[in-house]
C-alpha cells in the first residue's frame, strides 16, 4: 500500500505540473463568470507573484520522485501521502474547472488547501528540503490563493464591495497563517510564501487602496515577528 501511495503521489504531482501546458493561461476569473465582474480586484496579487507556481511544480515533483525511490517504506513520509494525493489530484483538474466555473474552482481550491495543510502538519522534520519545504510553499500559496478566490467570488455576487472582501480575505489569511505557523514552526517556508503574496498585494495596490497596503504591510510585520519569536531559544 505504501508503494502504491508513493506512486500515486508521483502521478498526481506530474499531472499537476503538466496541466498548465495543456490549458490556456489562467489570469483570473473572466468577466462573464460572475454576476458582478471583478476587474483588477484589490485582493489580487501582482502578476509576477504567480511565477512561484514554477517552483512549486518542480519541487513537488522532485519530492515525489525522491519519496518513491528513497522513502517508499518510511512511515513518516507515508502519513503525508493520502492528503497530498487528494490535493494534487484535484489540483490537476483545477485549471480547466477555473476557466468555466468560478464557484466550483473556489470550492475545489479549498479542498486542495485542506489536503495541503494536513500534509504539512504531518510532514516530519527529517528530509526537510525533500518533503516539508515543498509542501510548506505549496500550502502557503494555496492559503493566499484560496482566500483571494473566496473574496473575488463574494464581491462577484454583490455581497459587499471588493475592498471589504479584501480586508476580510487578508484577515482570514493572516489568522490561518499564524495558526499554521505556530503549529509548524519548523516550516518557515509557509510563512515566507504568505509574505510573498502580501508583498505582491501591496505592489498591485500601488497608487490606490492605501489602507489595504498598510494592512498587508502590518501582516508582513506580524509574520516576521512570529518567525523571529519562534527562533528565540527557550
Amino acid at each position: 500500500m505504501k508503494t502504491l501511495k508513493a506512486i500515486l503521489v508521483l502521478i498526481t504531482a506530474s499531472a499537476f505540473a503538466l496541466m498548465p501546458f495543456f490549458v490556456a493561461d489562467f489570469s483570473g476569473f473572466k468577466s462573464d463568470q460572475l454576476p458582478f465582474p471583478q476587474i483588477d480586484p484589490p485582493i489580487q496579487p501582482a502578476g509576477y507573484a504567480f511565477s512561484i507556481w514554477g517552483l512549486i511544480y518542480l519541487w513537488l515533483l522532485l519530492s515525489a520522485v525522491y519519496g518513491l525511490i528513497k522513502r517508499v517504506d518510511d512511515d513518516t513520509w507515508d502519513r503525508t501521502r493520502l492528503p497530498l494525493i487528494i490535493s494534487l489530484g484535484i489540483g490537476a483538474a483545477w485549471l480547466p474547472v477555473a476557466l468555466s466555473s468560478a464557484e466550483w474552482a473556489t470550492a475545489l481550491i479549498i479542498v486542495m488547501l485542506a489536503g495541503a495543510l494536513i500534509a504539512l502538519l504531518r510532514a516530519p522534520s527529517q528530509d526537510r528540503w525533500w518533503l516539508q519545504a515543498p509542501i510548506a510553499i505549496y500550502a502557503g500559496w494555496l492559503t493566499a490563493a484560496s482566500l483571494v478566490s473566496i473574496a473575488i467570488l463574494g464581491a462577484g455576487y454583490g455581497i459587499g464591495t471588493s475592498v471589504t472582501w479584501a480586508y476580510i480575505s487578508l484577515t482570514c489569511t493572516l489568522a490561518l497563517a499564524i495558526y499554521i505557523q505556530t503549529q509548524k514552526p519548523s516550516a518557515p517556508e509557509y510563512g515566507l510564501t504568505i509574505i510573498w503574496a502580501l508583498v505582491a498585494i501591496i505592489i498591485a495596490n500601488a497608487g490606490s487602496n492605501l489602507g489595504i497596503q498598510i494592512y498587508a504591510g502590518f501582516g508582513i510585520l506580524l509574520l516576521i515577528g512570529l518567525k523571529s519569536r519562534s527562533s528565540l531559544p527557550a
